[in-house]
């Protein structure tokens, strides 16, 4: 097994305690950062990595800001290279395909404007095709446990990063499990959320209507942490889903949890694989969990579908005209797999359509008998040289129990759940229906409290960790609607307030044009500050979200003069409570009105 030999943990909860504590500053923690990568000595687990004076420079100017004030402040991370990075080429495992975009994903902005640094971009299995990590010109990262086997995919690099205590936490994608596998095989943790949730503004797609953003990190709380910044309603984005209230499930006293029988359970004559599953679903017990068989056989044939039948034809929608163009360009295994789309017709998805359509509602009637459904992360794992003999086959084994999850709106959780005889550690997934996010977060921590042992290939010992939030469980309660229009809008520096207080984003749209903006002097985060007029004005950009009466209070509380609550009127004329700033504080401030808005302000620098 590969370490990194040091004697602190990069989980984000014990590095921010040392920030906060001032033992550390972003800057050392960052050259720590670079000092494990050259030590680890694997390049293939980068396609680009930064320099580290460019990175340096981006910790230093944190060093100005208050820790307490920005939630992933000074946390290392890293993002698979089918994200956009603002000035890297993206290249989703494909050199001749590389572009280098203007802007970053909204997610790797969300992440960046809570204080995250980013490190550099991660090696994958090409155009996010494949279970595997092998399939990519940049070599195959090692598996941190034996460099032997694979180390699953496609977000192999980000996994690995991770599992080796090279940064904090990485950005995955899951299609078909990518934010998965990966994490069951280098012993981490990956959270596959609701889809929609995440932006997937700036994503490559493989599967546009079915892709996600995926985390991957040393233990569920942190994923949580990470969910609660880089989650939101993004208006730029067709496939953003307005958040709904983050539904809770039962205590473990009373949870239900879901397993197939035994006779649709596949191991592929993996008998230690099956041996830590039983173990796993036997320690769900020991919490207090009811355990529940259910027919699995719904959510097995879903899973057949995506690859096996039309829907594998929407990869051709992402990059075919790429692959007409550039056949020599891509790994062989991938363009068998994408161009296999070809031979669908209109008929056939709409066939297919159907057919998902009576599994989703089979597989409903499946989730009256359970809360969560466990399963086997994968039925075994195989080494490179395995791969290579049967690539297309034993990836296809590998998705037995992912590929089904975002085809029926399902969101999931992989945690480690013990290790074989040989060193290798498998993986236990928990699902639920989509937005029981945080509330599987929650319940994953649980058991891997309860598993004890590592973060990682890192050899340092599970840290015990604070409980994370959850929003309030009923959605029916009165509710208040908030305008925010600075430092808390979707990216900024203090939205994570209001996603921690369980606020939805409700709309985008701008105020009456009876207000003028300001850029303030003097706060520790950059704030405007916006003052109605008793004649002339702009229309200005604001965000409407949505909280419990109990959560606007408490974040009321928050508020710093000379900010305060009062009546906002919008384009429309309707009203809403909104953010105002006391006149005397804008004496000698920046009138941005003008420009509309506190983005167009910010984009400026």
């Amino acid at each position: 097994m590969a370490k990194v030999n040091d004697s602190h943990s990069l989980d984000i909860h014990s590095l921010l305690d040392r920030y906060r504590t001032g033992s550390i500053a972003p800057a050392d923690a960052i050259a720590q950062v670079y000092d494990r990568i050259d030590r680890y000595a694997d390049p293939a687990v980068w396609i680009y990595l930064a320099p580290i004076a460019e990175t340096l420079e981006r910790a230093k100017a944190l060093q100005n800001r208050d820790p307490q004030q920005l939630p992933l402040y000074g946390i290392p991370f890293a993002i698979k290279d089918n994200l956009d990075w603002a000035g890297v080429p993206t290249t989703a495992g494909c050199p001749q395909f590389a572009r280098t975009p203007a802007r970053s994903s909204a997610v790797v902005e969300r992440l960046c404007a809570a204080g995250a640094i980013a490190i550099g971009k991660t090696n994958m299995d090409q155009f996010a095709t494949g279970l595997v990590g092998t399939r990519t010109p940049y070599g195959v990262c090692r598996n941190p446990f034996d460099r032997r086997y694979i180390p699953g995919g496609s977000s192999s690099g980000s996994a690995a990063a991770v599992s080796a205590g090279l940064v904090s936490f990485a950005l995955g994608s899951d299609t078909a499990g990518s934010g998965r596998v990966p994490a069951a095989f280098t012993n981490i943790v990956g959270l596959k959320p609701t889809c929609g949730s995440i932006s997937t503004r700036g994503l490559l797609p493989a599967v546009r209507s079915l892709d996600c953003v995926s985390v991957f990190a040393l233990t569920c709380a942190d994923a949580a942490s990470v969910l609660q910044v880089a989650s939101g309603f993004d208006a730029e984005d067709a496939f953003a889903r307005r958040p709904e209230t983050n539904k809770v499930l039962p205590d473990l006293a009373s949870l239900r949890v879901g397993v197939p029988p035994d006779g649709e359970l596949e191991f592929f004559g993996n008998a230690e694989a099956e041996q830590l599953y039983r173990e796993a679903i036997a320690r769900l017990q020991s919490l207090g969990c009811t355990i529940a068989p259910i027919d699995f056989k719904p959510f097995a044939d879903a899973a057949e579908m995506l690859y096996g039948g039309p829907i594998v034809a929407e990869r051709l929608a992402a990059i075919g005209d790429f692959l007409e163009a550039h056949p020599e360009a891509i790994d062989p295994i991938v363009y068998q797999i994408i161009s296999s789309g070809k031979r669908y017709d209109t008929v056939s998805a709409y066939r297919a359509s159907y057919q998902l359509a009576e599994l989703s509602r089979r597989a409903e009637i499946q989730w009256q008998s359970m809360d969560v459904l466990a399963v086997p992360t994968t039925g075994t794992i195989y080494t490179v040289g395995e791969v290579a003999a049967a690539p297309i086959a034993l990836n296809t084994t590998l998705g037995r129990y992912t590929n089904f999850a975002n085809l029926l709106d399902l969101c999931a959780i992989a945690v480690p759940s013990g290790f074989q005889s040989n060193g290798l550690p498998a993986g236990l997934t928990l699902m639920a229906p989509a937005w029981h996010d945080l509330s599987l977060c929650r319940l994953g921590s649980a058991f891997h409290a309860s598993l004890g042992g590592t973060l990682g290939a890192t050899g340092q010992t599970l840290p015990t960790v604070p409980e994370f939030a959850i929003a309030p469980k009923s959605s029916s309660e009165e509710r208040v609607k908030l305008a925010v229009v600075g430092a808390h809008l979707s990216g900024e520096p203090l939205n994570y307030q209001l996603i921690e207080l369980g606020g939805v984003l409700v709309r985008a749209c701008r105020t009456s044009p009876i207000y003028k903006l300001y850029a303030l002097t003097g706060t520790a985060i950059p704030k405007p500050g916006l003052v109605r007029q008793s004649e002339g004005g702009s229309a200005i950009e604001v965000e409407v979200w949505e909280l419990s009466i109990a959560a606007f209070g408490r974040f009321v509380a928050l508020i710093p003069p000379p900010l305060g609550i009062g009546t906002l009127v919008l384009e429309d004329g309707s009203t809403v409570q909104g953010f105002l700033c006391e006149s005397y504080a804008v004496a000698g401030a920046i009138d941005i009105s003008d420009l509309g808005g506190w983005r167009a302000y910010n984009s400026r620098f």
